[in-house]
């Protein structure tokens, strides 16, 4: 004779899916996301605030600056909140984790590419390092084709993804705008004068990568494909973030260098309110996941 759990041994279908979702921090993306934020804080905080650590021009060591603050402030405190509530069974911290994590991965490159060699240099590499493995760790920890499925019909996917166009497009428009007219001319780029620096990294990675992984993602997220919903929360997430970022770092250099023409205090409102616009994606976003066990 089969032998059933009465009522009270099953458990309910909202503490199975919360169990699924569950991401201990004893895991190995619990483990490397903490090391990632304790040595993010690390680099931020001696980017930020050590005298004379940065050899670069004024502006580019403002704006480095600018960044470091938003790391240390703002998204590694994220990544720590995120991570506790997702090892809590929060299934919306999971993809906040993974913004966080994105943003940065995103600004350990600048860190490492766009500042001349200093004495955090490793503390750099190793901050790209365990953003990387974070990110894998926690994408394969994840289940993506399970997670994709924890969605409301009520999700705006077509809406989302044209807003993921749109930023992947205008962002490419931005960048080739003056990539373009440089490698036709033989004289040195404009968009280099005052940098100190020998090639662009955001144009190299945002071309090379995140934009088209942002257009790949808005082309899964218009099918519902569940990598698309996915990745959708992340670049969103990180979008917010990364547009407060860059509001915070053309303040921050251009107070360093008022006469340069590499930051500008005019962007500053510009940006901040994109952070701000970003916003309502992201609600609706958040709002359409799996709101009984999130």
């Amino acid at each position: 004779m089969a032998i059933t759990a009465g009522p009270e041994l099953a458990p309910s279908r909202t503490t199975r899916r919360a169990r699924e979702a569950l991401i201990p921090l004893s895991s190995a993306a619990g483990w490397l996301s903490g090391a990632l934020a304790a040595l993010a804080a690390t680099a931020a905080a001696a980017t930020l605030f050590v005298p004379g650590v940065l050899r670069g021009p004024a502006v580019m060591n403002g704006s480095a600056r600018g960044t470091a603050l938003i790391a240390l402030f703002v998204a590694v405190p994220i990544l720590a909140l995120s991570m506790v509530a997702a090892a809590r069974g929060s299934v919306r911290a999971v993809v906040v984790w993974l913004g966080a994590v994105t943003y940065l991965l995103y600004n350990a490159v600048l860190f490492l590419l766009a500042t001349p060699f200093n004495s955090l240099f490793l503390l750099y590499v190793a901050t790209f390092a365990l953003a990387v493995w974070s990110a894998a760790t926690l994408l394969h920890r994840m289940d993506v084709p399970s997670f994709g499925r924890r969605f409301g019909p009520g999700l705006p996917v077509r809406a989302l993804a044209i807003y993921l166009w749109t930023i992947a497009s205008l962002n490419a428009l931005a960048w080739l705008v003056q990539v373009v007219p440089g490698v036709l001319s033989s004289q040195p780029p404009a968009f280099l004068a005052g940098t100190g620096l020998t090639t662009n990294p955001i144009y190299a990675q945002d071309l090379s990568f995140w934009i088209p992984l942002t257009a790949v993602t808005a082309f899964w997220l218009w099918r519902r494909q569940a990598w698309g919903l996915v990745m959708a929360g992340a670049l969103l997430t990180y979008s917010v973030i990364e547009s407060a970022g860059v509001a915070v770092d053309q303040a921050f250099g251009h107070a360093a260098d008022p006469a340069s023409s590499v930051a500008s205090a005019a962007v500053v409102p510009v940006f901040a309110a994109l952070a701000v616009i970003g916003l309502v994606p992201v609600f609706f976003y958040y709002r359409n996941l799996d709101r009984r066990s999130g």
